[in-house]
């Protein structure tokens, strides 16, 4: 289950996490998936509350009715993820906020974050409501330290890397989307029931290397931007994953 990113253009965005060959990622029309945090000046949320935030934003919009079968999201959502799937995360305060709230997406909120998300759009061609909002100034601090993450679902960074808060959120997406997609029809189901509870945290140093070995979905970055090519970002964590390398185990002895 472990995969690779690929690199997209400078800020912070994030191109695939999910290994094809070239030739066929870059032969598609390429699309990428929308994301704008709400960050007022006076009151921006707290970091780990907006990776968070993010990565359930990714699922239930993966999990919406319409962006299946037939719904009106659907042929966006396919020809996204036929290329390379590309997150971009941008931030928006006051009027930006209240107009990228007007075109159609999902609003997601965390504690105190607020993230948008939309359906995905041609590279080239961004709503000008979202194309003018900036990527960079999306730096977020916790003004206190996450404490142990709750049962469940978890995203482990690497404790080994520095990351802008925005690239952080697209990685957060993606380590999100994986696990989503490794997930049996029913598992997604009882996910999406119960919320998409899930936390971001990040891994002690003496823990990393087994989770990035452990067999579960890892997020590779191919270093375009701001961390070296091959780099482990993000090791999704879900108890159905674990369940289920358990079970390999157990048929291999």
């Amino acid at each position: 289950m472990t995969s690779t990113e690929t690199a997209g253009p400078a800020g912070n965005s994030a191109d695939s996490p999910f290994e094809h060959a070239e030739t066929d990622r870059d032969a598609a029309p390429q699309f990428v998936l929308p994301l704008v945090v709400r960050i007022e000046r006076e009151a921006p949320p707290a970091r780990t509350d907006a990776l968070e935030t993010a990565a359930r934003a990714v699922l239930v919009l993966l999990s919406d009715e319409r962006s299946a079968g037939d719904g009106e999201w659907a042929a966006a959502v396919r020809d996204w993820q036929d290329a390379r799937i590309r997150k971009v995360v941008r931030r928006a305060r006051r009027a930006e906020w209240r107009r990228a709230t007007a075109l159609p997406g999902i609003t997601v909120t965390g504690h105190e974050a607020e993230v948008r998300v939309f359906p995905p759009v041609p590279l080239d061609g961004w709503p000008k409501d979202l194309a003018r909002l900036q990527v960079s100034g999306t730096e977020l601090d916790d003004p206190q330290p996450p404490g142990a993450p709750a049962d469940g679902p978890v995203l482990w960074f690497s404790p080994e890397l520095e990351m802008s808060a925005g690239k952080e959120m697209a990685q957060a997406g993606h380590g999100a989307q994986l696990a989503w997609w490794e997930l049996s029809e029913a598992e997604r189901a009882a996910w999406r029931a119960a919320g998409f509870p899930l936390s971001v945290r990040s891994a002690e140093p003496a823990e990393w290397e087994a989770l990035t070995r452990s067999g579960l979905p890892v997020v590779r970055d191919a270093g375009f931007t701001e961390i070296a090519p091959g780099s482990c970002t993000v090791v999704a964590d879900h108890p159905a994953l674990r369940r289920a390398l358990s079970a390999e185990g157990d048929d291999r002895c």
